[in-house]
């Protein structure tokens, strides 16, 4: 009975749980079930939320496929000892590691995802006392994090049992899903103007850290100008001149993408290039470095076509399970979902500028001679600093990611050195979170998903 529903486990989390086009597209399914909805919108919900979220995948893969090379092509044409981070990268050497050096399989990575999922949803759904109001559905992103944490809970405890490990890296991964993404519905909701979903992904902390820290420097501005209203937001930035084809996103993405990926190209070589089969004998290197610079404008506009499609279907079907499996909750849902909200540019210059400080620091690394070259992959350098640029705007880089290159790394230390007692301190302190977040503000904290509109009117009218 146990193998059997084991393998009924397996094949879903399989087939929908861990891929997020699907899972996206069966939560919009039940929701409109339990609205119910006629069942020709039923599936007609489903199927365009699926569609979406591929459209969305192909623009994102579209993203990194295309700037990749340009990483390896850095690494073996100054023939650095360089070390690329990149989740899916991380992802398989952590598989390895399990299997090689803790004899355990994938198999219990999936288990682990089960259990920790299963607390997501527990804390959820006991809101009253919790305070959590966001699960976390992106599949692809929770096998990465589940393999990770438990490589990392071994590594703290290697002579722990299996039983032990799951339900302890259960709870404190269930409790990290939770807490992290709710971290991001107020300020979700704000950007979105209450679209009703929560960033799940990689870098929940540095989201809310940055997009306070962004908040905190616009009211100090509003001070220095006696307290007049300023918010200087990229899309309120009208340039002058010639400087006027940058108000155009596309024409914008276009110039500065040409500008920085030209650069690049040229300082690889064309003979490089070639040699690493990036080009074809005979290609022209010019209409090679244009065609790899604007599709990124393409790749771009198509990632936030796909989040246009699916977002509104997911927003309203959700209603269903909030309101009668899982009140006051909103899903969390991908990061790249974000940019089709605020300044698109933001995007673009979020991306550029952690670009340039990553070259700075390989430079540096360089010149003092480090024994090994870091050098972030396109996912962290893109989702991380791209995202963290989008909500700061609105408001006033072991995965390569923010959260598993800070929060992770504390986590790991305490429960290294204090044992049995660090999980505890590790549980209870992301418990105490979210009981924070509402005593600043009791009244709208749930109102923020259950009524934005009403939410909106109140609060930003007091301000």
């Amino acid at each position: 009975m146990a193998d059997f529903l084991l393998s009924i486990w397996t094949y879903f989390a399989t087939n929908i749980l861990t891929q997020p086009a699907y899972l996206i597209g069966f939560i919009v399914l039940l929701g409109y079930i339990l609205l119910k909805r006629p069942f020709y919108e039923c599936i007609a919900g489903f199927l365009k939320a699926t569609v979406g979220y591929f459209i969305l995948t192909v623009g994102s893969g579209g993203l990194v496929n295309n700037f990749r090379p340009i990483l390896v092509g850095l690494k073996e044409r100054f023939n650095l000892d360089a070390m690329v981070t990149d989740p899916y990268f991380g992802q398989n050497a952590v598989d390895s590691g399990l299997e090689e050096t803790f004899g355990r399989t994938f198999g219990d990575v999936m288990i682990l995802l089960l259990i920790a999922f299963v607390m997501n949803i527990l804390l959820v759904r006991f809101q009253k006392y919790t305070k959590l109001r966001s699960v976390f559905t992106t599949g692809n992103v929770q096998i990465q994090q589940s393999a990770t944490a438990f490589w990392i809970l071994l590594f703290c405890f290697p002579s722990l049992g299996r039983i032990q490990v799951l339900i302890f890296m259960g709870l404190i991964l269930g409790c990290y899903w939770a807490v992290a993404s709710n971290l991001t519905v107020g300020i979700t909701q704000e950007l979105t103007e209450g679209a009703g979903f929560s960033v799940a992904h990689q870098q929940m902390f540095g989201i809310y850290i940055f997009a306070k820290l962004a908040e905190f420097l616009k009211k100090r501005d509003q001070k220095k100008e006696h307290s007049k209203k300023v918010d200087k937001k990229l899309e309120d930035i009208e340039l002058p001149g010639f400087l006027s084809i940058f108000n155009e996103n596309m024409v914008a993405t276009s110039l500065l993408m040409l500008l920085f990926f030209g650069i690049i190209l040229l300082v690889l070589g064309k003979d490089y290039l070639i040699q690493a089969q990036f080009m074809q004998e005979g290609q022209s290197f010019l209409f090679y470095i244009m065609t790899t610079s604007l599709n990124f404008a393409v790749y771009l506009a198509i990632l936030q076509l796909g989040v246009r499609t699916f977002v509104d279907e997911l927003t309203q079907s959700f209603q269903g399970i909030s309101n009668t499996i899982l009140p006051g909750a909103v899903p969390g849902i991908d990061v790249a979902a974000t940019f089709g909200f605020g300044s698109p540019n933001a995007v673009t210059i979020g991306f550029l500028f952690g670009a340039l400080g990553q070259f700075l620091m390989i430079a540096l690394l360089i010149l003092f001679k480090s024994p090994t070259i870091v050098i972030a992959g396109f996912i962290p350098l893109f989702f991380d600093n791209a995202v963290i640029a989008v909500f700061a705007n609105n408001r006033g880089g072991y995965l390569g990611m923010f959260d598993w290159a800070t929060a992770w790394p504390l986590f790991t230390v305490m429960m290294k050195f204090l044992g049995y007692v660090g999980i505890a301190l590790v549980v209870v302190g992301l418990l105490i979170i979210p009981q924070l977040q509402y005593r600043k503000n009791p009244d709208g904290y749930f109102l923020i998903v259950d009524d934005y509109e009403q939410y909106a009117e109140k609060y930003h009218n007091e301000n």
